[in-house]
């Protein structure tokens, strides 16, 4: 019988499995399912059992939006606000929402290998949460927890781009020392690092870690800095109402911050704000616009309007104009972006980013000179934005690329002489 390890990438967009076969020391199966979760409202498919994947999304649909939609959950594990949510009369954590996605990964790899793996690499950011040493405690506990409840008892941790350079080494044909960004959809990550093809599988890779690095922004940031500046205006972020006779004022910002990240979603849930936002609309007269704010709430559309999102930012890093186009239940969005126009939208990410990879260089004394070669993976590394601001800052350095979305979990997968250690 086979022995296999599981190179895990549990991301804030995806999670990817790759089943490595210890002896014929090849990745033999990649796995890939959306980090989605749905509750059904009502038995689905005869199970009320959530919904994983790109099923939860049918599900969502197939329900119209009745049941509970869970995105982005890799971003809870480093809040300590978050303690639990309750839906459909259960309660849940964090790490009982994370495992329900490595479950389905572990049981879809196990159907394909025929034995109960418990053996696996897991990726996790250089900094759950910026350079926050409680939450980033908090957010690996909660992770090794979910990880246990998935049914994995032999398990070693990885920071993903170090899994991102270790796919990368095997395309080399010499030496290099090499910058590694990892941009995904919750983190930023970098590692800089020496690599060798001749070493590629060998137990003891310490000294060739020079440093690693990492922000909390990501694809998540630019798509709500999207919403923000794009998208609220049709929600009725300018809606005036009449607070008293013949005073008006702006209904409060809130709000709209409020649908600008998933994880504040919740906020709407509370009596007391779905009264208020009935107030603001009667007293603003029926604003059309903020009308489409309580559609958006009532008919949980949040999701639906953020594919719209990620859509533009797919086309623009492929074309100088993409529609950003969203019709449904009244809500009736069509604006030609320019790449000039997004560009804008999420400078100030941008900006972060830039100055962190700044302080990163000059906090572990990395000469541009030094950096043989550029390593970009995840999602979030096809922005234009993303790819001028490493040509600009890195010149003379060549860029590579692998598959953004599969290249953590290939070099986990690879990651087996951790076990050795």
């Amino acid at each position: 019988m086979s022995n296999f390890l599981y190179g895990l990438d549990f991301g804030t967009t995806n999670s990817v499995l790759c089943i490595y076969d210890e002896d014929k020391e090849a990745i033999i199966e990649t796995i890939r399912v959306p980090s989605l979760i749905y509750f059904p409202a009502h038995s689905f498919s005869g199970s009320d059992d959530p919904v994983i994947g790109e099923k939860a999304i049918s599900a969502y649909l197939e329900e119209e939006m009745q049941g509970r939609f869970i995105k982005s959950v890799k971003q809870i594990l480093s809040r300590p606000s978050f303690t639990e949510t309750r839906i459909n009369g259960r309660r849940y954590n964090a790490s009982d929402l994370v495992a329900l996605i490595l479950k389905d990964l572990k049981r879809k790899a196990d159907a394909i290998t025929g034995v109960d793996c418990r053996k696996a690499v897991v990726g996790r950011p250089v900094f759950f949460d910026d350079d926050n040493a409680a939450k980033d405690s908090l957010a690996q506990t909660r992770l090794s927890k979910a990880v246990a409840m998935a049914g994995f008892s032999d398990v070693r941790f990885q920071f993903e781009p170090i899994g991102a350079a270790f796919a990368y080494e095997r395309t080399i044909k010499k030496r290099e020392k090499v910058l590694v960004a990892d941009l995904g959809g919750g983190t930023t990550d970098f590692t800089f690092l020496e690599l060798d093809p001749k070493k590629a599988g060998s137990t003891d890779r310490r000294n060739d870690m020079i440093a690693s690095g990492g922000i909390y922004i990501g694809g998540d940031s630019f798509d709500s800095s999207f919403m923000w500046t794009k998208g609220t205006p049709y929600f009725g972020k300018d809606t005036l109402y009449e607070a008293t006779p013949g005073k008006l004022l702006k209904v409060p910002m809130s709000l709209f911050e409020n649908i600008c990240t998933w994880d504040k979603m919740n906020f709407f849930n509370s009596l007391k704000i779905r009264r208020s936002m009935e107030e603001y609309y009667h007293y603003s007269k029926n604003d059309r616009k903020f009308r489409n704010l309580l559609t958006l709430v009532d008919h949980n559309l949040g999701y639906a309007v953020f594919k719209s999102i990620e859509k533009t930012k797919i086309g623009l890093s492929e074309a100088d104009t993409f529609p950003f186009q969203y019709s449904n239940m009244g809500i009736e969005i069509d604006e030609k972006i320019t790449l000039d126009d997004y560009n804008k939208v999420v400078q100030k990410d941008i900006a972060k980013i830039s100055s962190y990879l700044d302080q990163f260089l000059k906090t572990y004394n990395i000469a541009t000179a030094e950096i043989d070669s550029l390593f970009l993976t995840g999602g979030s590394s096809m922005v234009k934005a993303v790819q001028t601001l490493f040509q600009t800052k890195f010149p003379d350095c060549t860029i590579h690329t692998g598959d953004n979305f599969i290249s953590v979990a290939e070099g986990l997968a690879y990651s087996g002489y951790l076990f050795k250690e």
